[in-house]
């Protein structure tokens, strides 16, 4: 049996301005497949080769698959939807499977926009696409769909969600298949070497309120780092890797394992061929500082830190439990381990003023990242913050849910001066550092590296990708009243959606009640206090344990 993957063709104009990043997620996939023995497994990514759509076409025809599946987070689902209406023209018989994490939980969505789609896997794909080809190739579909955990699919006029699959709890069976990729192609600009995105760990302990992973991933999981260095060796060696990021929402979560992968790193000589960087909290570098040292000799030369907002009544909105003098001295720790550090605001919300853009800026001059991103609020349709914000969110064009494109729109400032505002920040920020700083501060090493993110930058902008403001019709200042963002505002959440994120919210209110209940009805043993939660690792003195 033939299996064809397609990486939809999405482009937005944010992180890609560093690089071409190998599509992890069809590694994962095919190492899983091929070890249940399907071995005839094809891959078109689309996106990185920028294939236009009759050229899709033609290689859709040429493999002539039995199962295609796609992929998409929320910005890039109707590019993946599309690719399954030229399927469903080109391979007609074909099984036609989405995954990801749009679909996971926007299915009924989906259904009711994009008749191409066959079934959706919900959650991680690995164990649920095994054993839904397995049906398949058996001669089992579609009379067999029901009794496959974690899928989707029509029966009919009706959407049926079967049982959720439990989270795949041994991560260390898992051995991705990256010979798929073609490796030339994905460069990490800064460094104009290879790069792969492998995975450590899977979930988040903490619920962030804007942030949906810890929902996707449902539990957290660590694999075993030496298995993890197994992987890195092999692509170093099998593919000429020469930089990594993990893929891990905080690999320094669990803190014993984090240190013996960097010992592990260390101990085979691998920092000498290949860097690497990672997103994390500030609070974990606050804890780690005596590790800061070791973790720079392990390779790790960029950490991203989710400063997320300047003023602390963000934060707390953000539920991200940090403090915002603990930003500024988590980057001094990096700086001083000759890490670089690179910090992230995200600005766009209703309440954002002309004030508070300045307000980041001040921050992040006082601050000195050695890079600084400020991202537009994405407000996920299934995130906690998106239902909290309510009628304020009235943008349902999801493809312009990319970090880029303001979807809120700030009461005391338009769209357009949103963007502006955001753009000035960049200018001043990285004019000051290409201009006092990046050529003459550090060692060679950091000179060639900061030199190398500025050099990404400017060939974005040049190319008016950055920010997508070639597409907004943005040209500076004076074009701030002519933006146009170009939303699709005929798309709406279907009925079938809304009646879903009802009834979730009517089960929430129940369950609140329950618990309501309970707590007044339960009474604490005379001479006894009540405890007080413990917060995640973010907030205060508690931190994850090392289990």
């Amino acid at each position: 049996m033939r299996i064809l993957f397609v990486h939809p063709n999405y482009h937005s104009g944010g992180a890609e301005i560093a690089g071409n990043w190998p599509p992890a997620w069809v590694a994962y996939l095919a190492g899983s497949l091929k070890s249940a023995g399907f071995d005839d497994i094809h891959f078109v990514d689309a996106m990185t080769n920028d294939l236009p759509e009759d050229a899709l076409r033609a290689r859709i025809r040429e493999i002539a698959p039995d199962i295609i599946g796609t992929t998409a987070i929320t910005p890039a689902i109707y590019e993946a939807e599309k690719v399954l209406k030229i399927a469903s023209e080109e391979a007609p018989d074909a099984l036609r499977v989405l995954g990801g994490i749009h679909a996971t939980f926007m299915y009924k969505q989906v259904f009711s926009e994009a008749l191409e789609v066959d079934v959706i896997v919900r959650g991680e794909g690995e164990e649920i696409m095994t054993e839904l080809a397995q049906t398949v190739a058996e001669g089992r579909w579609p009379e067999d769909r029901r009794k496959v955990k974690g899928l989707a699919f029509r029966e009919g006029d009706k959407i049926v969600a079967t049982q959720a699959a439990s989270t795949v709890k041994n991560l260390d069976g898992i051995d991705p298949d990256w010979s798929l990729l073609e490796w030339e192609k994905y460069i990490y600009v800064p460094l104009n070497r290879r790069v792969a995105i492998p995975n450590m760990a899977r979930g988040c302990p903490f619920t962030c309120s804007f942030c949906s992973q810890w929902k996707f991933w449902r539990d957290y999981r660590v694999r075993d780092p030496i298995k993890v260095v197994d992987e890195i060796e092999r692509l170093v060696n099998d593919h000429d890797v020469g930089f990594f990021i993990l893929a891990d929402e905080e690999p320094t979560i669990n803190r014993k394992k984090f240190i013996k992968f960097c010992e592990e790193l260390i101990a085979r000589g691998l920092p000498e061929k290949v860097q690497w960087g990672i997103n994390t909290r500030v609070t974990d570098i606050y804890r780690d500082r005596e590790l800061l040292p070791l973790y720079r000799k392990a390779g790790l030369v960029h950490v991203s830190l989710g400063t997320e907002a300047a003023a602390q009544l963000k934060l707390d909105q953000f539920n991200k439990e940090t403090k915002v003098e603990e930003n500024k001295e988590a980057i001094r720790l990096l700086r001083e381990a000759d890490i670089f550090v690179e910090a992230q605001f995200i600005v766009g919300l209703d309440n954002e003023t002309p004030e508070t853009l300045e307000e980041t800026y001040r921050m992040a001059w006082d601050w000195q990242p050695d890079l600084a991103n400020w991202a537009m609020y994405t407000p996920w349709p299934f995130t906690p913050l998106f239902h909290e914000l309510g009628d304020k969110v009235e943008i349902f064009d999801f493809s312009k849910y990319n970090f880029v494109t303001p979807i809120m729109a700030p009461e005391a400032m338009t769209r357009g001066e949103l963007l502006n505002g955001v753009m000035k920040n960049y200018r001043r920020f990285y004019m000051q550092k290409a201009l006092f700083h990046y050529p003459w501060r550090g060692t060679g090493y950091r000179r060639k590296y900061l030199l190398g993110c500025l050099k990404a930058f400017l060939k974005a902008g040049f190319e008016r990708k950055f920010y997508d403001l070639g597409k907004a019709n943005y040209w500076g200042p004076q074009s701030k009243d002519k933006v146009n963002f170009n939303f699709d505002r005929t798309r709406k959440i279907a009925k079938a959606q809304m009646d879903d994120w009802e009834a979730a919210a009517d089960r929430a209110s129940q369950a609140r009640a329950r618990r309501k209940a309970l707590d007044t009805s339960f009474k604490m043993p005379e001479g006894r206090e009540a405890r007080e939660p413990i917060k995640a690792c973010g907030g205060g003195t508690q931190q994850m344990e090392d289990v």
